[in-house]
């Protein structure tokens, strides 16, 4: 399932994240993944989390990040739990191509059967309605 955390910066997005990341590490009997742009949840996230940064792999783009997505699960298939932080700065400020990046992942949630939540700056009212069709906003 595909899930969203939605708002502005300064909305308290990240820090939702977090307390859902280190949440879902104690209730998983599997992995959790936090993906962010740049590595600065070090401290906010428990070590028993994968933590990894689009960055350091030089992802840029949605289709780059659905890729990177999609070699994360192939890797690992006792992960249970995908975060991820910064969606628009990593994919582009496109809603349209947002809701097809959305769209594809939420195909990669349905066959690996992992929860994929990730935060966008945005409201509510400027995503695509087809995204909503599949995706909760938490």
């Amino acid at each position: 399932m595909v899930k969203l955390i939605l708002g502005h910066k300064g909305a308290g997005k990240t820090k939702k994240l977090i307390e859902l990341v280190n949440a879902a590490v104690d209730a998983s009997n599997g992995n959790v993944v936090c993906v962010e742009k740049q590595p600065l949840l070090t401290l906010n996230i428990t070590h028993r989390a994968r933590l990894t940064a689009t960055d350091d792999y030089k992802v840029s783009g949605y289709d780059a990040f659905y890729g990177f997505l999609a070699g994360i699960c192939a890797r690992d298939h006792d992960i249970t739990d995908i975060f991820v932080d910064a969606t628009l700065r990593i994919g582009g400020r496109d809603y349209e191509e947002l809701a097809a990046f959305l769209a594809k992942v939420n195909e990669l949630s349905k066959l690996t059967e992992h929860d994929i939540t990730f935060t966008v700056s945005a409201d509510k009212e400027e995503i695509p309605a087809s995204v909503f069709d599949f995706a909760e906003v938490l």
